[in-house]
């Protein structure tokens, strides 16, 4: 039997969890961006095909996943003031998920491109941690 249409849901809300917990941290972009670089380098430390063809899917899977947090801190931590006080934070986020991306470290095995994506990171680590404190 199906709902009737009065108590199905009209909005559907999304978090980076099951349950809004206001719960966010850069240092979970920071730590699936640091395993980007490590597979990097470790993939050009090794000649064998299998390590490497699992090293490239391992690190796509982890770029991929610091979109995801970068997203969750973007569109669900930093509010309308935030972006006010640091009108650079739009463009931050914007390279730093290009950085993580196909066109990026996902698309990538170059560890130069690892650490800039680290260093954009580190600089929206430092407007969150502002914003807490404030």
């Amino acid at each position: 039997m199906r709902l009737p249409r009065i108590l199905t849901p009209s909005t559907i809300a999304q978090a980076h969890c099951d349950l809004p917990c206001g719960v966010y941290d850069p240092a979970q972009a920071r730590i699936e961006a640091e395993s980007v670089k490590a597979i990097i380098e470790k993939y050009h430390a090794n000649e064998d095909p299998a390590f490497r063809t699992r090293a490239i899917l391992i690190k796509e899977q982890r770029a991929e996943l610091v979109k995801h947090h970068l997203w969750v801190l973007w569109t669900d931590y930093f509010k309308p003031n935030h972006f006010e006080k640091y009108p650079e934070l739009h463009q931050l986020f914007n390279e730093a998920t290009k950085l993580a991306g196909a066109s990026g470290a996902k698309g990538a095995l170059d560890a130069a491109v690892a650490e800039q994506l680290l260093g954009k990171i580190d600089e929206i680590a430092k407007i969150f941690w502002e914003t807490k404190a404030a």
